[in-house]
């Protein structure tokens, strides 16, 4: 994780880009009044949205699974076509 100021970044754009995409760094870009911001590759920027992703989808089954628990099922007849 490299962390650096506004200003210093952007004078720097390319070399700070080019370490979020090539060497897979996090770039924090520090501002004025705790405004930071970060710098990532496509890459990691969308295997953390699919963990979200993951995460919001294995907390819904767990939910259903301890209603079922607790007795809060449903059964449903199976409708064959």
């Amino acid at each position: 994780m490299v962390a650096a100021n506004y200003s210093t970044v952007r004078n720097n754009l390319k070399d700070y880009c080019d370490m979020a995409s090539d060497n897979d760094e996090i770039v924090i870009v520090t501002r004025k009044s705790d405004k930071n911001v970060v710098i990532l590759s496509l890459e990691r920027y969308n295997m953390m949205e699919k963990m979200i992703r993951n995460l919001e989808y294995t907390s819904k089954i767990r939910r259903g699974f301890d209603q079922l628990l607790e007795g809060k099922g449903t059964v449903h007849e199976l409708i064959e076509e």
